[in-house]
């Protein structure tokens, strides 16, 4: 019997986080601008595929767990709990991961962004 290596369809991709809302509104002060928060999970060894959030500038504090992190032009970071980042509008993330294979990560996320914009969207082909 000739063992058989595994076909593309069986490697498994990782898991991916989870965007949930909590509050959208539009700010009464700054015409065509939302403001968005959201919790993002990520279970273990999650990670999101490259994006961007358009024109939103975004703030990202960690709830729980760690987030390794690169925006186009920066370092590769590793934010633990208590920790937080921005990204200017337009940003490239290349790289958003729970580095962990055990624990859970989660972020407390806030857009602002044009009104009626996707808050993020993955690279073509990702």
């Amino acid at each position: 019997m000739t063992a058989k290596a595994p076909s593309a369809a069986a490697v498994s991709k990782p898991p991916s986080e989870t965007l949930t809302p909590l509050l959208t509104q539009a700010l009464p002060n700054v015409k065509g601008k939302t403001f968005t928060s959201a919790i993002v999970t990520f279970p273990p060894a999650a990670r999101a595929v490259p994006h961007r959030h358009g024109s939103a500038f975004v703030y990202a504090f960690v709830l729980e767990g760690s987030v390794r992190s690169q925006v186009t032009g920066e370092p590769v970071r590793t934010f633990h709990q208590g920790e937080n980042w921005v990204e200017q509008p337009g940003a490239h993330h290349q790289l958003t991961e729970n580095p962990s294979r055990t624990e859970p990560a989660k972020l407390l996320v806030v857009f602002v962004s044009d009104t009626g914009e996707e808050l993020k969207v993955n690279d073509p082909g990702s």
